[in-house]
């Protein structure tokens, strides 16, 4: 079994990232067999702005997308990306209907949530977390990653344990401006791991300054339990760090 799991983000963040969320389900759907044979960890494939390109520019349903995914993708966990709150839209919702979608997206075939908010704000997680809970489903939830004079490896960490407290079952990094550098992941992952060493951690960044792939590297070697990555033509750029060369420079390592 390999040590250093990785979650795919083809199907959602990668063409989010690259062509604004263009790809549609009868691009997705020739694969996916294939994609579940691979042993990923889990495949993100829904939440994001999925929702909203289904419906604003695809002329498609983005429930009949996940069931149509969930269909041909019987062996791994399918991720979403949910944002708190504001589910998968721009202004934050009630609390009924926060329950409500979380119910629905379980239902409809998603096994891990991964949950944030942009400002770290727990107050806006939890209505989320709760739902999330409630049906069973797994509570991933993001650390918003910046920079500065306040963000130090303890506020971090303190975040962390906060989110562990509202029921977080893994913790993901969320580097989604690409400005987490690789000896600072390593010291971040660190911190992270020396306080909480059986919670699930794992990265997700983006190569848009050209750091990701040397990040991940750094993150591993420090003790994260898992990296986004996605397939070679639609990784790099704005997009998250290749999988084949990752896989290759791991090949024969411990």
């Amino acid at each position: 079994m390999a040590k250093v799991k990785i979650c795919e983000t083809v199907l959602r963040d990668s063409h989010q990232s690259l062509i604004a969320t263009r790809m549609t389900t009868e691009e997705m759907l020739p694969v996916l067999k294939q994609m579940d044979e691979i042993g990923y960890h889990a495949i993100e494939a829904w939440g994001g702005a999925t929702f909203d390109s289904c419906l604003r520019f695809l002329n498609e349903d983005p429930w009949e997308r996940l069931r149509k995914i969930r269909a041909e993708v019987k062996n791994t966990k399918l991720q979403m990306l949910f944002r708190g709150q504001n589910i998968l839209g721009y202004r934050h919702y009630a609390d009924d209907v926060v329950e409500y979608f979380v119910q629905k997206s379980i239902a409809n075939g998603i096994d891990i949530l991964r949950i944030f908010d942009a400002l770290n704000d727990p107050r806006n997680l939890e209505t989320a977390i709760r739902a999330t809970k409630k049906e069973g489903g797994h509570v991933q939830v993001a650390i918003s990653y910046t920079t500065g004079e306040t963000y130090t490896p303890e506020y971090y960490v303190d975040y962390t344990r906060k989110l562990v407290n509202i029921g977080a079952d893994s913790i993901c990094i969320k580097d989604m401006a690409g400005l987490l550098k690789p000896f600072d992941a390593e010291v971040l992952v660190k911190a992270i791991k020396k306080d909480f060493p059986d919670l699930p951690l794992e990265l997700h960044t983006h190569y848009t300054s050209g750091l990701a792939s040397m990040t991940a590297i750094k993150a591993i070697e420090a003790g994260v339990d898992i990296v986004d990555t996605a397939m070679s033509p639609m990784a790099m750029g704005t997009s998250q760090p290749p999988t084949e060369p990752l896989v290759a420079a791991l090949q024969g390592t411990p």
